[in-house]
This record gives structure tokens, sequence and C-alpha cells, in this order.
């Protein structure tokens, strides 16, 4: 535990009580007592709350007054409050990389309830820490410019509103959206709960105004190949797939869909419901106004034929040798909003889904209500002409569920009260919910629920077990058999209906891993993106300057949505006004003179941060890219590279820190068991 500059160490170290978190378990009293005797100790104190200002203020007065140049803070993650101590350290004007933190509550007084041994790994952890701490030298922040030009990706509800917000402010927003038109899963809908608003009357608006903005463009039937770069600087490669429609001369007329011949099932916008022509605009109100040719159903690419859209084209607008166009966009800082799928019905075998004719799923049920659906906004069965006497709402379809989904998908329970008043209003049938628990926690989500049940709506608490057909019972032809435990009155029912609508819970896009690994970010076990923080953080990842917004982050309503789409709308436009961001010292730094050029630390890196200078045949570390993860120094063969504020002094001293005070502890016991 020796120092390795001619500068005297003094050292302060500071344990926290976090109220009753740690002191709950840990001795505080006794582990600052007995810090205060380690080597280049020179203050030592413990404190209520050390991240209070007065607990800050503690470390500032000992640094300019007692002559403290190192300290250490025994406390909670380095995660949440390692910047609010380097601040206090620099405020006293000290490096802010001459602190060291040890957790003493998230990996000691949280994970045990013995005290004593909490209070002697508090001691290990503190020791580990002043011995690592006494090697820290000071660091130089790296400070990087920021392009202010921005890319949201996912022209949903939530990418529409990041992007109105980002382009009002006068910034430049690339919009990237995979399909023809932005506008996302609430284009299908009809209504919207709790207020009932329509769905399109509030969302084409927007539409309109993001893909006539003048600080945004707007690129559809696109989408992200490849991010390079790093926050302020990203370089994106875009790929923007043929239309076979020339935009430029396209006046949005719809005579080519008027005239083609080749009808397709719309398995895509209308769920499969209804039809559209080969060549296509999503719907009428899409944005923007051109259509695109589905090269896959196009007889002129299937056979060579037809080209009836080319021949009755006004403009000329049609172009079957359209190629796909590949553009590279620079941008200063992305966010995510790819949304979300929705759970395949037919995973739950019995429900019926897909094998019994009249079992819809809650996005076939939205376009029956839709009134610019295939059935023009009534609700029939699968004849198109019978309008049913009796509906079953099953709820939690795919969710809260542990051979599914483990989690609430937040939106199923006011999703399927909104379905039983679309049922009521347009048919007057008889409807039952079939629920697990009713959650409705949001503002006027409960009164939305009250008025359901004075709508006679009848609710029958209990998972249902199955959905079978009754034709072969006398009475019940054409009848669906919803089989349930009703927990509220403790029996079986069995309850036949003319139609089931499954509320079909969330899912993460099936290709979100494949999307964050692109980016940079990380997946939960369901594929949801990890934000930085869950509280403090929900919109950042651990990636600086990929954000995140709306359901690919977890399960959300609109008002959610939105919401979070512009809070990280507001995250990046105060990192633009900035002009320049910070970024971490402890990166990465390459030995050229040991450097062998075998080029294992470029293949081993997870940020790409490692590039190969030719010229030199050695590996350069782009420091702005670099985030400290060590990974490269663990697989350099040559030993060539080392890690700033991770060196081997110091984690050789944090080590014999930690093993000299369990090794004093280990001595204790044996002489008072041989007293």
């Amino acid at each position: 535990m020796t120092q390795t500059s001619h500068e005297e160490v003094r050292i302060g170290v500071y344990i926290c009580h976090c109220g009753s978190n740690i002191a709950g378990t840990v001795d505080v009293a006794e582990v600052s007592r007995w810090a205060g005797l380690l080597p280049n100790v020179v203050a030592s104190h413990d404190y209520k709350f050390m991240c209070s200002s007065l607990g800050q203020e503690l470390i500032e007065k000992d640094i300019q007054e007692n002559g403290v140049n190192r300290v250490v803070v025994a406390s909670c993650s380095p995660h949440l409050h390692e910047p609010t101590f380097r601040n206090a350290c620099a405020r006293a004007g000290l490096n802010p990389y001459l602190f060291e933190m040890a957790n003493i509550r998230e990996q000691d007084s949280w994970v045990t309830v013995d005290k004593g041994e909490a209070t002697k790994k508090a001691q290990a952890l503190v020791a580990a820490a002043v011995g690592r701490v006494a090697h820290q030298q000071p660091l130089n922040s790296l400070f990087v410019p920021i392009n202010p030009d921005v890319l949201v990706v996912g022209g949903g509800i939530t990418g529409i509103q990041a992007t109105l917000e980002i382009a009002n402010s006068g910034r430049h927003v690339y919009l990237i959206e995979r399909e023809p038109s932005i506008g996302g899963h609430m284009a299908q809908f009809d209504k919207t709960f709790p207020t009932l608003d329509c769905s399109a009357c509030i969302l084409t608006p927007k539409m309109f105004d993001a893909g006539n903005h003048k600080n945004v463009t707007m690129l559809t039937w696109s989408e992200v190949e490849k991010v390079e770069g790093y926050i302020g600087n990203f370089t994106v490669t875009i790929r923007k797939k043929a239309r076979y429609i020339d935009v430029d001369l396209c006046t949005g007329c719809g005579v080519c869909q008027e005239k083609c011949p080749k009808k397709v099932i719309d398995d895509v916008f209308e769920a499969g419901l209804g039809y559209r022509k080969a060549v296509y605009t999503p719907f009428p109100q899409a944005v923007p106004k051109y259509p695109v040719i589905d090269r896959v159903n196009c007889t002129f690419f299937q056979k060579g034929t037809c080209k009836a859209c080319e021949k009755f084209c006004p403009t000329g607008a049609i172009k079957f040798d359209q190629a796909d166009e590949v553009i590279t966009v620079t941008v200063g800082n992305i966010i995510l909003a790819t949304g979300f799928d929705l759970f395949d019905a037919r995973k739950i075998p019995q429900y019926g889904y897909g094998r019994l004719a009249n079992v819809f799923t809650s996005l076939e049920f939205e376009r029956l209500t839709n009134a610019a659906g295939p059935t023009g906004g009534k609700v029939v069965m699968r004849d198109g002409v019978t309008v049913p006497k009796t509906v079953g709402i099953i709820h939690c379809v795919g969710s809260r569920d542990k051979n599914y989904n483990n989690y609430c998908s937040a939106i199923c329970c006011m999703q399927s009260l909104k379905f039983a008043h679309l049922v009521k209003e347009k048919t007057g049938a008889e409807v039952y919910q079939f629920y697990i628990d009713m959650r409705t926690p949001a503002k006027a989500y409960d009164e939305f629920y009250q008025r359901i049940i004075h709508e006679d709506v009848h609710f029958v608490r209990g998972k249902v077990a199955e959905v079978t057909d009754a034709a072969r019972n006398p009475g019940e032809e054409g009848k669906l058999i919803i089989q349930v435990e009703d927990t509220l009155v403790g029996k079986q029912r069995r309850i036949p209906v003319d139609m089931v609508v499954l509320s079909a819970g969330l899912e993460a896009r099936a290709d979100a891993k494949e999307v964050a690994l692109k980016f940079g970010i990380s997946c939960s076990a369901d594929k949801w993106f990890i934000e930085k923080h869950p509280k403090l953080d929900p919109v950042a990842t651990m990636t600086d300057g990929v954000f995140v917004a709306g359901a690919c982050q977890g399960p959300k309503d609109i008002p959610a949505s939105v919401a979070q789409g512009a809070a990280a709308a507001a995250r990046v436009l105060s990192i633009i006004g900035q002009g320049e961001i910070e970024i971490e010292a402890s990166t990465a730094i390459v030995d050229e003179l040991a450097c062998v050029g075998c080029k294992e630390c470029i293949t081993t890196c997870p940020y790409q941060a490692i590039e190969f200078l030719e010229d030199k045949q050695k590996a350069h570390v782009i420091e702005a890219l670099c985030k400290g993860c060590g990974t490269c120094v663990g697989a350099c063969l040559s030993k060539s590279i080392s890690l700033r504020h991770f060196t081997d002094d110091q984690l050789v001293a944090e080590m014999i820190g930690a093993m000299w005070t369990m090794k004093q502890f280990e001595r204790a016991e044996l002489e008072a068991q041989n007293a």
C-alpha cells in the first residue's frame, strides 16, 4: 500500500450512512475509525448523507484546508454518484481522477444481514480503495465538438414527436422509417383511450408537419445499415430501398394504384383483413404521398409483363429500373424510436387464433372498427356480414405469463376497455371481459374503467383456460366457448360467445438484438433496449449520444411514448447547446514501441474504437470512441495496451488492500481462538 509518486499522498476517507441503507447493517463509525489508521490517510469521517451539499462541503473543506489530495468515498454505486463526488473534488481544485469510490451498499449492506461480516467487508472495500487511490494520477478529459444534426430512427408517434421537437428548435433532423410511410402502429388505430379521440385525426397533422418541415429530411422505405463514430460525430450509412417510383415526377394522384390489376392480402397495415394493390400507399393519409411497388407481388417483376401502372401514369414516374441508393449522413446524436411488435397469438394454440374463424387479434379488431378499414368500421365476423351478439375480450394474451412474456404490456387493460365500448357502440352486443387484474393507473384511466362498468359490460376475473368450437353442441352452432375459472365467485364457467378478441401484448421488435448491436447498445432478456438508468436516466443508453424513446425501451401507451420522445429530444438539444462534450479520460492507450500489429485488439474491441495505422503497422485508439472497458488490454498478446485509470499498479494495489484486510481479520480470529 505504497505510492509511486514523489508527491506526499494525503488521503481523505468519507463513509456514508445512506440513511439506514448502509448504517442499518454496517458499523460506519467503526469503519471510519479503522480507515483513519490506514497508510496515507489524514482524514476520516462518517456522515449521514455524503451526496448532500453538506457532505460534499466536508470533502471540499478537507481538500482546501487540510491538504487532502486523494479522496475515497464509501457509499453506493459509482454508477449513481461518482460524477457527484468527482465534481466536488473539481470544485475544490483537485483533479477528479484522484477520487475513488467504494460501493458498500449494493455490494455489502444490501446483500447481507450479518452486521459483523458486513462491517468487515466494508473495511476491506475501503482498504482496497485507499490502496488504489494512492496510485491514481491526474487525467484530463477529452472534449469533442458536437455536430448539431440528429438522426431519429423510427417514424411512429414517438419518432415523430422527437423529430418535431428538435426541428422546431432550428436543428436539422434525419427521420428514418423502414415502411413506405411514417405513422407507425398509431396510424392503424381507430380511437385512442381514454378520451376516444380519433387516432388518425390527432396523428395526421403531426405526420404532415414532420414530412414538410424545412428542418427535416425524411427517408422512408429506408434502413440504417451501419453506424460508425462517437457522440458528436456519428457517420451513418442508410439504404434507401427502390420504390420504383420517381418521387420528383410523382404527384400522388393514385392512377397507378387504380389501374394495377394485381391484388394481394395486406398483411401489414390491414392485419390480413383487407387487400391492396401491388403498387400502393399504405393508407390514404400516408406521408410521403408517393406509392411503392411491391417487387415480390408485381406481375412485371414476376413475369416481365403487364406494366399497366407505367402505361397509365400521367407523369411517367414509374421506373422499373430504379435501384437501391446508399447514402451517408453525419450526425451528432441518435434517437432510437423503433417501436414494438404485437405478440403472435398463434403461440397460444388453446385460444384458437388461426384455427377458429371468429377469434380476432386486437390489431385486427382495430381495423374492423376503423372507418377507413376493410369493413368500413362495421364490427362483423369473418364472413363479413354477421354482426356478433356476444363478444368475449381476453386480456393479457402473451403478457404476465411465464410461458411467454413475464411482464405487463401496459396497454392491454385500457385497450380491452376501449374495445368493449366500441362493440357496445357499434353493435349493442353483450360483452364479457376476462382479466387477471385491472390496471388503470394513468390520468383519467380509472374513470374510463368506471364508465365501461356502467355500460353493462360483464367482468370475469380469471385467466382463460381455452377457447373451443361448440359446433357439436345442439343450440350452440357457430358459437365459441370460453372456459375460465371465475376467481371472484370461485367456480369454473363456460361462456358461449360469437366473437373472441385477443388483447395481445407488446413485444420487442424481432430484430431488436441486431439493431442494438448496430448502434452499440444493449438489450434486456426480453429484447427491450436497455436504458442507462431506469429511474434517473430512462432515455440515455450506455453509448453516449445514442438515446432510446417509446416502446422500443419497454411497453408503453401513446401518452408515455410521446412524453419520452420529447424527453429524448430535450436531452439531445441540451448536448447540442453545449457545442462540445466531455469524454471520459479513462481510455486505452497503445505503446507503439511494443505493438506488433497483430490486430487482436481491433477484433475484440466491442466499440470499434481501435484502428490500424497502415503506414506504421500499429494499432491506434480513437479516444472519443473508447469506453474504457479493458477488453483490448486483456486480449493484447504483446501487452502493449494499457488503460488509463486502471493500470496494473492501481489494480494490484486495490487487490492487496482487500486481501491484507481480510488476512488481518483471519489472524485476529485465530489469536482469539488460541487465547
